[in-house]
This record gives structure tokens, C-alpha cells and sequence, in this order.
């Protein structure tokens, strides 16, 4: 299967891969909290990850099967971002008066751990990455995670690839293909994250 660069039509694609790849990841239980309309909620925090991404300041990557069901995703914010959209500003208002003040509070402080140890703009970060629950351990995260790194190379303006993980195994995988941790941050007492860097 063929890495593509996805077009904003198809973003309820990459929603729905997401959401269902990290159903249960630590950031978006720490944010949503544990309530009835779980899953909707994750699709509505999954949708403004995915619509940050869906400009021409990101880029959005797909895996289709050969039946053409889209089985893996990732979101890329590209070197020197700069402001978001008004569009893109109205539908994360809207967004957060469907999560709440709560929600948007502990994404926040997600959110500041993360920046202070940025590597500036210069680089490509990797937003997100997943591949659907069905296809663990098939190497697709691999042929996406490669094509990331094949983009940051091939970029003069990037000096690598940046991401965040929130889960102590993957940090292991991730150093297993050229990252190195810059920083591990205690983000609340039930989430700690891991911010990690490769160079180009």
C-alpha cells in the first residue's frame, strides 16, 4: 500500500481511522474524562486535531487498502506554520462549546507542556499517527512513519521530525528509528508525556 497526501475532502476518513486507533490513548482520556458520549466526543476532538492539519500549513497522510477503506493516517504541521484560518478559528470555537471548559482546560495543559520544549518552527511535526486497531503488526505504521521522514529529508527547510508520546513502550519503538527524547514532562498526575526529536 502507497503512502498519499489526502485531500480536506477526505478528513472524515482520517477522523474516523483516529478515533478508532486511539480509542483508548492517554491524552484523549485525560481530556474527554470518562463520560457517557465518550466515542462522539472523541470524534469531535479528533476532528480539530485532523481540521489543524487540513491546510496549507499541514499535511494530511493516508493508507488505503486495496478495496480503497482508508486503514491508516497521519497529520503533519509543516516547517515555519503559520496562523491558523478564521475557518479554521470558528470550528475550533465551536468545537470546544461542545467539550466544555473542562475539556478545553486539560487539553491546554497538554498543551503548554508540550510547547515548552518545542524545537522551534523549522521542522516537521508529527501530529498524529495510527493505523486502525484491525491492522496492528501488519508494518503499516512503519511505511507511514518512513514517509514522513522520506518528506522532512527531502525538505531544505527542516532540520528533522518532531512528535509526543504518551505511552513509556513507545518511546522504545520511537528511538528504534532515530528518535532521541528532549523532554519527559508530568503533565497531571495520570498523564506523563515524552517529547522526541529526530534530525534529518
Amino acid at each position: 500500500m502507497a503512502v498519499t497526501v489526502l485531500p480536506t475532502e477526505r478528513s472524515e476518513e482520517v477522523v474516523t481511522v483516529l478515533c478508532d486507533a486511539f480509542y483508548n490513548y492517554p491524552v484523549m482520556r485525560y481530556v474527554l474524562g470518562d463520560t457517557p458520549d465518550y466515542a462522539g466526543r472523541l470524534t469531535t476532538l479528533s476532528g480539530l486535531f485532523v481540521a489543524a492539519r487540513a491546510n496549507p500549513d499541514g499535511l494530511m497522510l493516508g493508507l488505503d487498502d486495496p478495496a480503497g477503506t482508508m486503514v491508516g493516517g497521519a497529520m503533519i504541521d509543516l516547517p515555519g506554520k503559520g496562523a491558523l484560518t478564521p475557518a479554521f478559528e470558528a470550528f475550533r470555537k465551536s468545537a470546544w462549546e461542545e467539550l466544555g471548559d473542562d475539556a478545553r482546560t486539560r487539553y491546554e495543559a497538554y498543551g503548554r507542556a508540550s510547547r515548552e520544549h518545542n524545537h522551534g518552527p523549522q521542522h516537521h511535526h508529527l501530529g498524529m499517527i495510527g493505523v486502525l486497531r484491525s491492522h496492528h503488526g501488519s508494518g503499516l505504521g512503519r511505511v507511514l512513519l518512513e514517509h514522513v521522514h522520506a518528506l522532512a529529508e527531502a525538505d531544505p527547510r527542516s532540520t528533522g521530525v518532531s512528535l509526543t508520546t504518551e505511552l513509556a513502550r513507545n518511546v522504545i519503538l520511537y528511538e528504534h528509528f532515530g528518535y532521541h527524547v528532549t523532554a519527559h514532562v508530568r503533565v497531571a498526575p495520570e498523564l506523563e508525556t515524552w517529547l522526541m526529536f529526530r534530525p534529518c
